[in-house]
């Protein structure tokens, strides 16, 4: 019977390249060199080193013969009444959650300046909402409102509260102190103060939250394609898994272009909303805080 110590040094002699790994210390196994997967194998070209198993993005257009510009024309005739469809569902979605955002926030924070004690608590548990992640609400209400846009909708809703319920809170407190005594001197009813007096004045720092909440909304609808609500987060995502360029510019560039497009519009509204005699005077929750 061979010794232990022998096979060891017959197994060394008859491979030498072992030798380094069966004598490895425990402490420093990281320091082995395993054998590469062939799907990662390095090869040389033009004395540059390039892994086989990723593609050469620089060169995929030119296999082709063609450039990133025609790739998205192309990918623009061919799918240009999806992709107007797919803005309209974008629309849908972001639109109907600030619609709910604002029925629900406007009315809340007018109340939280009546009570002022719980205003604290109910803006608190709102920034909580605000912190937990899109896509961890959005799981959260396959299992009782399962797929599609209705699920997205509502979950989006919650993230359209927080900027508005604090800008309406924070306006309508910093309403000057001496106009809404004015309004009660003129013997005013509770409602027809917040209608004519507090809520006109604080329109400008409203329609601020309306416009950021708006915003942030068009850019988390995106999200909604993981629970297939649809809208040009399809496009970004699955471009993203199959590599396709023009896909997410066609997904990603309406996107943005929406966003600009709703805070110019909202702005527009906020001027309009706002009386023309207040903003000359300059007596806004902002300016006459």
């Amino acid at each position: 019977m061979i010794p232990s110590g022998a096979r060891m040094a017959r197994r060394r002699k008859d491979k030498p390249e072992d030798e380094r790994r069966l004598f490895l210390p425990i402490g420093r196994i990281w320091e082995s060199k395993p054998e590469r997967s062939p799907s990662f194998a390095k090869s040389e070209r033009g004395g540059r080193r390039k892994r086989k198993g990723f593609r050469d993005f620089s060169s995929k257009y030119e296999k082709r013969g063609e450039e990133p510009m025609e790739r998205l024309l192309e990918f623009l005739n061919g799918y240009w009444a999806e992709l107007l469809y797919k803005t309209w569902e974008h629309l849908y979605i972001s639109g109907a959650s600030v619609i709910m955002g604002v029925f629900v926030a406007v009315p809340l924070g007018v109340i939280l300046t009546r009570f002022q004690k719980l205003a604290g608590w109910v803006i608190g548990i709102a920034s909580v909402l605000q912190t937990l992640p899109s896509l961890a609400i959005l799981a959260f209400f396959i299992p009782v409102l399962g797929v599609g846009k209705i699920p997205a909708i509502v979950a989006l809703f919650f993230y359209s509260v927080l900027p508005i319920l604090r800008n309406t809170y924070i306006g309508i407190n910093h309403v000057n102190r001496d106009l809404k005594e004015a309004g009660i001197g003129m013997g005013m009813t509770e409602w027809e103060r917040i209608r004519h007096v507090e809520l006109p004045l604080s329109m400008p720092v409203i329609m601020a939250g309306i416009r950021v909440s708006a915003v942030y909304l068009i850019g988390w609808a995106t999200l909604a394609s993981f629970i297939g609500a649809g809208g040009l987060g399809d496009y970004i995502f699955s471009g993203l898994n199959l590599y396709q360029p023009e896909s997410i510019i066609a997904g990603a560039v309406p996107v943005a272009f929406l966003a600009l497009l709703a805070d110019y519009v909202l702005g527009k509204l906020e001027k309009w909303a706002t009386p023309e005699g207040l903003e000359k005077s300059g007596e806004t929750a902002r300016g006459g805080s």
